[in-house]
């Protein structure tokens, strides 16, 4: 292993554990506050704390000529963070974190369907053998609050909206920097989320406000360390790594919640990271842009 890969592989657990963290640090909060409320708050701060970083190269770097797109990248971005917290709230941790990593299985079919790029057998298989695993982790146990079907469907519908969301920064195309990328989405995430907040406010307790703290400095690290993660390395060497957060939401579940997986739920796990691996180890082209794009957030 190189040394670069290695580096990089450190920094993807480190991010890794934190957004397992950030996914306990919601499913704690969300037993106080509803999930509009904490998706509020996670991209309130994410722009606070990063918004320094942001204008460090001047204000003029960051006028866009595809305002339309940044828009798109946000709405769908939002949607996926509205149905990752609901869902966390309505599942076990390691299943919702498993169902969140479906997304690439819906990244060559939204970039076929809009961008022409072709699709091959093996992705097709792996998205394939990935579903299948997703509904034995769906087969219904006594750790959901909902109905089995319903809370797979909502965490599905936010895999795809991520999926759409990084599938928008490559229509984007190299013009759009990763300091304006990144800029937009929090100022985009940040008065749509904000939106619903006169229907749904609740005044934070001590304790929830920690949370919510918590959450939005788990999610802003994480994404930097990814982001600095992917460009030591190719993000199919690393791919792997981002399994490592179903491990973490694993631990969390039983130590805080007393959540026990299932064999079905452990099958249909070993499918989804055996189908995403499959899916990350084909061929890829190499990139031709020098400034790699900003990880997606992973909510």
């Amino acid at each position: 292993m190189s040394d670069s890969l290695r580096r990089g592989a450190i920094l993807i657990v480190i991010a890794e554990l934190l957004l397992a963290t950030m996914a306990a640090t919601i499913k704690a909060a969300s037993a106080e506050l509803p999930s509009e409320m904490l998706v509020f708050f996670r991209n309130l701060f994410g722009l606070v704390l990063l918004l320094p970083l942001l204008v460090q190269g001047g204000l003029q770097g960051l006028a866009t000529r595809v305002p339309h797109l940044h828009l798109l990248r946000g709405l769908a971005g939002v949607g996926a963070m509205y149905c990752f917290f609901w869902t966390i709230a309505h599942m076990p941790l390691a299943e919702a974190l498993l169902v969140k990593l479906t997304a690439p299985f819906f990244l060559p079919l939204i970039a076929w369907l809009w961008l022409r790029e072709s699709l091959s057998g093996r992705a097709v298989l792996a998205i394939a053998i990935g579903f299948v695993g997703v509904f034995f982790i769906l087969q219904p146990n006594g750790a959901m609050q909902a109905a089995p079907l319903q809370v797979g469907a909502v965490g599905l519908a936010g895999a795809a909206l991520a999926a759409l969301a990084k599938v928008t920064i490559r229509r984007m195309g190299p013009q759009e920097s990763s300091r304006r990328v990144v800029f937009w989405f929090g100022v985009v995430a940040t008065l749509v989320s904000a939106l619903p907040l006169p229907w749904v406010w609740q005044t934070p307790s001590a304790q929830a406000l920690l949370l919510l703290l918590v959450l939005g400095a788990c999610a802003t690290s994480a994404q930097l360390l990814l982001t600095r993660a992917f460009a030591m390395a190719p993000s199919g060497r690393l791919g792997p790594f981002t399994y490592v957060s179903v491990v973490f939401g694993s631990l969390y579940g039983w130590w805080i919640w007393g959540e026990v997986l299932g064999p079905l739920t452990l099958l249909g796990m070993a499918l989804v990271i055996g189908a995403g691996l499959l899916n990350l180890l084909r061929p890829r082209p190499a990139p031709a842009a020098a400034d790699p794009k900003p990880v997606e957030e992973r909510p």
